[in-house]
């Protein structure tokens, strides 16, 4: 049976199903069975309810940050090091020497995370608003970000900084009492190290492999001897259909399009990675970096992790008080699981909770974004804040960690921005439900359509005076002038009088920031509300409490 026969049986057929590294066979995998009130099936955690902590959460931020924030070269560059010509790889051998010198392992040797101060960072994204925190547990460069029982030797505890990362980020989160998440990336190691298999096309090192094939046979007489790197690559196995191709990764993230298919050892080890750190480090939520989830179709493993947390989480709290989020997901996926959107958000109010995931720079640090002072503005951040609660999702905001440990003075900056305009505004944002309606303006118009994952944010016009978005809460509605009205009027077409959408007299319009009563007129076509001549503090978007 090939993949695109599987496919056709039905989600709820495929729990269980393997595809095995022999391409066009597959076999069930024989796993015990499961115990608890959700199975390891679509169909089983279609039950899930989304807690209302997250649902009345709004905003969380979150620290990407791992030993590929120490070149401080940006995203992937596990990856990019080994791809002969480009930015990363020039840096690498400027910076580093040769991929076939020092590898990635030797990256992670280097890292020491000696200006890390957890609790100092939670707190400041505590007070600029944040409800939720989240941490990165793993990347897919595979190395494990705690005490990992089933990654031994390549977790941050015996080697890079020697610290338990992921348990100092759940101590702080705890003490700030704030929900602790994590975020997973690891279970797509197996394709995406593929170009440490190569070597270098032209030079006096052509032809010279890089360390992605080394063995611990290798490592006599070096500072990692005694470790496997395969254990951390995990390239023992044939390159995937034109994996010289450096997109192609993209069309595979699914496994399809002749991805190699992990083996059913390289499944279970996630599996049992993931199951420790839920048993030890106990997440309020976790993040896979996944099309719905982690190896899904080629293994259940995925959807054995998520059934444990959320039993796991019944047998603690009588009801799930758990959360997964996941990509690119179908109607049934959306029922079991948060959909995630990366980068961008959905242009209509969704039936069920949705989260955006963005940053204000790169995804890991870098410097070049630092130096030419491309960070998003807390404006920016606000903007997305607002129009995604509106549709009822939430934002995960990501502040790139240096590879110290430390975020710089601009992001701090940003960070605190963010927070005048919380403090001033947040009643509209917490606790708020979409109202008939998620806004009005010209904006969203010109909004992009959401592409594979998400990548739309950024597509439209600047917000204006004329955009509008609406949340409510406690019989009261909220509409978020999305610029100061320079004219001195705000005029909110949704609430004339003939509009369909709120037929109750309105008695009574408060700006939020500051408590002051604005004068208004209703008239048929239009609501008027005239806003005073002293412009609050983050006067960029301006949320109006009507009741």
């Amino acid at each position: 049976m090939n993949r695109r026969s599987a496919l056709k049986l039905g989600v709820s057929a495929l729990a269980g199903l393997y595809l095995s590294p022999l391409l066009g066979q597959s076999k069930i995998l024989e796993t015990p069975a499961f115990k608890g009130t959700f199975e390891p099936t679509w169909d089983s955690l279609a039950k899930y309810q989304t807690p209302t902590w997250f649902r009345d959460a709004k905003f969380g931020m979150w620290a990407h940050w791992g030993p590929q924030c120490e070149p401080e070269a940006g995203d992937w560059y596990a990856r990019g090091m080994y791809q002969e010509g480009s930015r990363q790889y020039k840096f690498h051998l400027e910076k580093y020497g040769h991929p076939s010198k020092f590898g990635f392992k030797d990256v992670i040797n280097v890292w020491k995370a000696d200006k890390w101060n957890p609790e100092e960072l939670v707190n400041l994204y505590k007070d600029s608003g944040a409800k939720y925190f989240m941490a990165m547990a793993n990347h897919h460069d595979n190395l494990d970000l705690y005490d990992s029982k089933f990654q031994p030797h390549w977790n941050s505890t015996k080697i890079g900084p020697n610290k338990d990362i992921i348990g100092g980020w759940e101590k702080a989160a705890r003490k700030a009492g704030l929900p602790f998440a994590v975020s997973i990336h690891a279970a797509h190691a197996w394709t995406w190290y593929e170009s440490a298999q190569g070597s270098d096309k032209e030079g006096a090192l052509a032809g010279v492999p890089y360390d992605g094939k080394l063995t611990k046979a290798d490592g006599k007489g070096t500072w990692w001897e005694g470790l496997d790197p395969q254990e951390l690559y995990a390239q023992n196995h044939p390159l995937s259909a034109v994996s010289s191709d450096r997109g192609s990764i993209h069309k595979q993230w699914d496994w399809a399009e002749g991805a190699s298919i992990p083996s059913t050892a390289y499944c279970e080890n996630f599996h049992d990675r993931t199951i420790d750190l839920i048993d030890k480090y106990n997440p309020d939520m976790i993040y896979f970096d996944d099309t719905a989830l982690p190896l899904w179709p080629v293994s259940d493993a995925g959807l054995r992790i998520t059934a444990h947390l959320y039993n796991k989480s019944l047998e603690k709290n009588k009801t799930v008080q758990t959360v997964v989020t996941g990509k690119i997901l179908n109607e049934q996926q959306r029922k079991a699981i948060v959909w995630d959107i990366e980068k961008g958000q959905s242009n209509s109010i969704e039936p069920l909770p949705w989260q955006t995931d963005t940053c204000i720079g790169n995804w890991h640090y870098d410097r070049g974004i630092y130096n030419n002072k491309r960070y998003k503005s807390a404006k920016t951040v606000i903007h997305t804040l607002i129009d995604v609660v509106s549709k009822n999702g939430n934002l995960m905001l990501n502040i790139p960690v240096r590879g110290d440990g430390s975020i710089d003075e601009l992001e701090r900056e940003i960070v605190k921005e963010i927070g005048v305009w919380m403090k001033l505004n947040s009643k509209s944002i917490y606790g708020t439900r979409p109202w008939k309606i998620f806004g009005e303006g010209p904006q969203q118009e010109s909004a992009g359509a959401l592409t594979a994952q998400g990548f739309n944010e950024g597509k439209g016009k600047p917000y204006t005076s004329e955009d509008i978005r609406f949340a409510q809460k406690d019989k009261k509605l909220y509409a978020t002038v999305m610029a100061w009205p320079e004219n001195g009027t705000a005029i909110i077409k949704s609430l004339g009088k003939s509009s369909p959408h709120y037929t109750e007299k309105i008695k009574q319009i408060q700006l939020v920031s500051t408590g002051e009563k604005l004068k208004f007129k209703q008239h048929s076509d239009a609501l008027e509300v005239y806003f005073p001549n002293q412009k609050p503090e983050a006067s960029y978007a301006n949320a109006l409490e009507i009741i």
